[in-house]
């Protein structure tokens, strides 16, 4: 198939007649992101109890998490890329939609596996409102006003993060974690009925790459599936061999029909770019130190520290508070002549620091040993938030910011997905090696551990600690490997422009 495209496919074509942004289109996407990235760090919260009211462990009780950011990271790129082409507010709002949907069916659900669905339900909402959320904010400003912009977009994802845990657990405390999932159905619903009133853009004359969009999620969904299932199915099992095997050939089908097609929704122009390759990385590492701490860490807090839900949840703001405050103060450094590429590298070495620093974790004095590497961590994820985006983005064509916005949060939602799935198979590897088998391991790694007054419970203990700090050795040494990685692609002399023009300059 020809990869060419007319140069009508490369306009934004407005739909109203207004040249400027409407005036609510700041603050509701701004909500929206805010939303989404709550819903990502509160419901780890949640998940002891979800556990114990529905009498589940193990994978199941993980696909809670693992397929809310598994339709986040398999979605992302695909609506990305068809907001760019169906309308980037009608996408928003058609997700926001089906964010509040998913968030009111788990509410209701009756059994693990319905909770799971609706879970995934609301991945698939939250990757639309990020996904199109960004693009309306690329395509309705420009230069200093989109870095602004993107700015805070990366502050409001970090509030999001930073009170998700607290709120959550609030939330928990007061209504049952039934009535924490409603709260989020509704403000989801008034998101979309907010949205109505933005103004509507999209690429004229483009088509959807069906094909790659369905290769894609089949081949991550099949990944994931092994990833999560393999602890206790085995990795030797026909059904995780075959989904590996799937994943596999879908991820090569993948990349050949992206060669061929007349729209792909993976850009080859993105790709070829090394700097765009290396802020998209920068963000995927940083999610990657992030996250195995926002999933894992409130369970051993409420398991082994005995901290309620509420007080886990103020615990974790040591992770996400710097989230707050640095993606601003990035940005206004880098608007300062600050080089955006040094303090990026700032950014990953705190997150590797700050994950090495995490084998500090023990059952006594939890709190005082990892509140300053969880202060680091934070701090490298909110200074990525503040200006992976909009360097990024300043080195993409209009005509493919919904495209660009959909690459870039689906690297990080799949980090997110990946880090999940890897972690927890990590961790109940080593302690079903530690405790001798799988069951009793899910069982402990989902926080039900004996009673205190038992003989079984120290030894509990120290094979949930022993397999955290294994884990968290290889977490460590990833992030380290991407970070030599990104200093080599953004230090590297630039060989080509994405496009010949471009909205602003990345630093």
């Amino acid at each position: 198939m020809d990869s060419t495209t007319t140069s009508a496919s490369v306009e934004t074509v407005p739909d109203s007649a207004s040249a400027g942004p409407s005036r609510l289109t700041l603050p509701v996407v701004l909500t929206g992101v805010a939303l989404v990235a709550m819903s990502i760090s509160g419901t780890a919260i949640a998940l002891p109890n979800i556990g114990r009211d529905l009498d589940t462990s193990g994978s199941a009780l993980n696909w809670v998490v693992a397929g809310y950011n598994l339709a986040f990271a398999a979605m992302t790129l695909v609506v990305g890329a068809a907001a760019d082409r169906a309308g980037r507010r009608r996408v928003f709002i058609f997700s926001a939609v089906v964010f509040a949907a998913g968030f009111a069916g788990t509410a209701a659900a009756s059994s693990i596996v319905l909770v799971d669905i609706a879970r995934i339900v609301s991945g698939i909402g939250g990757a639309g409102v990020m996904a199109a959320g960004g693009a309306l904010l690329a395509s309705s400003y420009d230069g200093a006003a989109r870095n602004r912009a993107f700015a805070f977009m990366g502050t409001m994802a970090g509030v999001g993060i930073a009170v998700g845990p607290t709120l959550v657990g609030g939330l928990i405390a007061g209504t049952g974690w039934r009535g924490s999932f409603v709260v989020f159905a509704v403000l989801g619903a008034l998101i979309a009925l907010g949205a109505g009133r933005l103004a509507e853009s999209r690429a004229d004359e483009s088509r959807t790459d069906w094909l790659g969009s369905t290769l894609f999620v089949l081949a991550l969904s099949a990944v994931m599936f092994a990833l999560l299932e393999a602890p206790e199915l085995g990795w030797g099992h026909p059904v995780t061999v075959a989904a590996l095997a799937v994943g596999g050939i879908g991820f090569l089908t993948f990349a050949l029909a992206q060669r061929r097609s007349a729209n792909p929704i993976l850009a080859p122009e993105l790709i070829s770019e090394r700097r765009f390759m290396g802020w998209c990385l920068a963000t995927l590492t940083t999610s990657i130190g992030f996250l195995g701490a926002l999933v894992f860490l409130p369970t051993y807090l409420q398991a082994v520290a005995g901290h309620s839900p509420a007080t886990a949840g103020l615990v974790m703001l040591l992770l996400t508070a710097p989230v707050l405050v640095t993606p601003v103060v990035a940005v206004t450094l880098v608007n300062r002549g600050l080089s955006a590429r040094l303090l990026i590298l700032a950014a990953l070495a705190f997150v590797v620091v700050g994950n090495f620093g995490l084998l500090l974790l023990g059952p006594t004095n939890t709190t005082s040993a990892i509140a300053v590497p969880l202060l680091l961590i934070g701090t490298g994820m909110g200074t990525s938030f503040g200006i992976t985006d909009g360097q990024a983005m300043a080195l993409v064509p209009a005509s493919l910011v919904g495209t660009a916005a959909g690459f870039i949060n689906t690297l990080r939602g799949a980090a997110e997905a990946l880090v999940i799935a890897v972690f927890s198979a990590a961790l109940l590897g080593f302690l079903s090696g530690r405790l001798g088998d799988s069951h009793y391991a899910s069982e402990v790694a989902a926080g039900r551990l004996s009673a205190p007054t038992q003989p079984s419970y120290s030894g509990e203990v120290a094979a949930f600690t022993s397999s955290w700090h294994y884990t968290q050795v290889g977490v460590g040494g990833l992030c380290l490997l991407l970070s030599a990685l990104i200093a080599l692609l953004l230090l590297a002399p630039q060989r080509k422009k994405v496009a010949h023009e471009r909205s602003s300059r990345a630093q």
